[in-house]
């Protein structure tokens, strides 16, 4: 995987091959970063990376420019790779080993964007629990997005606050907000 953009543009960062992830796709994300880019200032946003695995969309608002971003995985393996990443590029990257779920029951933290990555092969009753839980505790801020990222087999439009989606190959990306 590789940095789109930004401070470390170009940069190749290079998982251990132990890791339980799918990375999101670099045409896939590049093609995320052109919407978000439309409306925010990478600078002046914090971000909360759900189901993270290598880490690879925090790079890329980092690189961007973001100075609040936070990891949540299970993996340890996943959040030890993210903390040496972050470290050795000097990103301002906190992470937090976490059930994913347990996290957001309990999470208080807003954030103008969450990205959430979950396994591919969820059920979309657990997709479901992820907007459930960011809007009944209010995670987001105002004109807030949580973009959650599923293959294109999963349809999670009949979902509340579901906006819009965007394929990208095998890779669908769909939209939540407030109202």
């Amino acid at each position: 995987m590789r940095i789109i953009s930004g401070l470390y543009k170009s940069r190749k960062i290079i998982a251990p091959k132990n890791l339980p992830v799918r990375p999101t796709t670099d045409m896939a994300k590049e093609s995320l970063f052109n919407i978000l880019n439309n409306s925010y200032y990478f600078d002046d946003i914090s971000v909360l990376d759900l189901f993270a695995g290598t880490g690879n969309i925090s790079y890329e608002f980092a690189s961007r420019g973001t100075e609040q971003i936070t990891c949540v995985d299970q993996d340890f393996g996943c959040i030890r790779f993210i903390n040496k990443t972050a470290e050795d590029f000097d990103m301002p990257i906190q992470t937090i080993k976490s059930d994913v779920f347990k996290f957001l029951e309990k999470a208080s933290m807003q954030s103008n964007i969450i990205f959430a990555d979950p396994p591919y092969n969820f059920d979309v009753e657990q997709f479901s629990k992820i907007p459930e839980l960011v809007f009944k505790n209010n995670l987001l801020l105002e004109d807030g997005l949580l973009i959650v990222e599923h293959s294109k087999h999963t349809n999670l439009s009949e979902l509340e606050h579901y906006s819009y989606s965007k394929n990208y190959g095998g890779n669908v990306f769909s939209f939540f907000e407030k109202g």
